[in-house]
């Protein structure tokens, strides 16, 4: 008698597709993208805005959007959200 189980997983085995290797370039985008996305959460939550004790006056003001970028950058290469693998995947599969 043919173990049925058995037969299924080498089918299974046998059909599967080969995991395509990641792409350094769409991976790069995706977490460009989820830095983007992340600053724009990170400056509605209210990082960036002048501190009224600090008084760091209109150079405070301009220079805080690159502070923003900069956390979100990092939050997003530390692993971010899961948005830029979200949007890594979408990208491969449209690939």
């Amino acid at each position: 008698m043919i173990d049925t189980g058995t037969a299924t997983r080498a089918t299974l085995v046998a059909n599967e597709k080969p995991r395509p290797t990641p792409d350094p370039q769409l991976r790069e985008v995706a977490q460009k993208l989820e830095a983007q996305f992340l600053a724009e959460m990170l400056s509605s939550a209210g990082l960036g805005r002048p501190s009224e004790s600090l008084n760091g006056g209109i150079g405070e003001e301009q220079f805080s959007s690159f502070l923003v970028q900069a956390y979100a950058a990092e939050l997003s290469r530390a692993g971010g959200i899961g948005l830029a693998a979200a949007i890594e995947a979408a990208m491969e599969r449209r690939s």
